[in-house]
């Protein structure tokens, strides 16, 4: 993976500090700011060390009081807009959320927090493009997803994933560069 990204001539930082410890599930970039859940998976020095790499973004941090990380239960589904599970835990972690940013996002609230952690992508000849989970694991929630109709709204199953504690952002990796092809 590092080889691949210094490929894209990207800017690579490591994160070297023994005790640091920073999982990608648990950073959630709006594109104005950065939120990093607090969890099993990531510590105060690693959000510190994530604040350190990005200054030009503000960078808070959020509780996780459930779930492996913070994308178990919300993500963005575009541009200023949250989606979020609807359990007590997600919507807390969300006003914490709102405490904090100095932007007003729009919010998607899903019955299930799980199918919260969706994929968003803005791509050229397709526009706002959304990967979420499928009717058949999340039927109520997919119907909330069906409300977004400037999306072009794609499932993908996550049956497989979640056995292994994994979700939909798991599986990707986003860079906002413009091939030279």
């Amino acid at each position: 993976m590092k080889e691949a990204l210094k490929g894209l001539d990207l800017n690579i930082v490591e994160m070297t500090e023994e005790n640091a410890t920073l999982d990608g599930g648990d950073v959630l970039f709006t594109g104005r700011e950065f939120f990093v859940g607090l969890s099993k998976r990531t510590n105060q020095r690693g959000a510190e060390i994530l604040a350190d790499a990005f200054k030009d973004y503000a960078v808070s941090t959020v509780p996780v009081l459930e779930g492996l990380h913070l994308k178990s239960f919300c993500s963005m589904g575009g541009p200023g807009l949250i989606v979020i599970g609807s359990s007590e835990p997600a919507q807390k972690a969300l006003k914490i959320m709102q405490q904090m940013s100095d932007h007003r996002y729009d919010k998607l609230t899903v019955p299930d927090d799980l199918a919260a952690n969706c994929i968003y992508m803005n791509l050229p000849d397709k526009g706002h493009v959304l990967l979420h989970s499928t009717a058949d694991e999340f039927p109520e929630s997919v119907k909330v997803f069906e409300k977004l109709k400037d999306h072009m709204l794609i499932p993908v199953s996550n049956k497989e994933k979640v056995k292994v504690d994994g979700a939909l952002t798991c599986c990707s990796v986003l860079i906002n560069k413009k091939a030279n092809i």
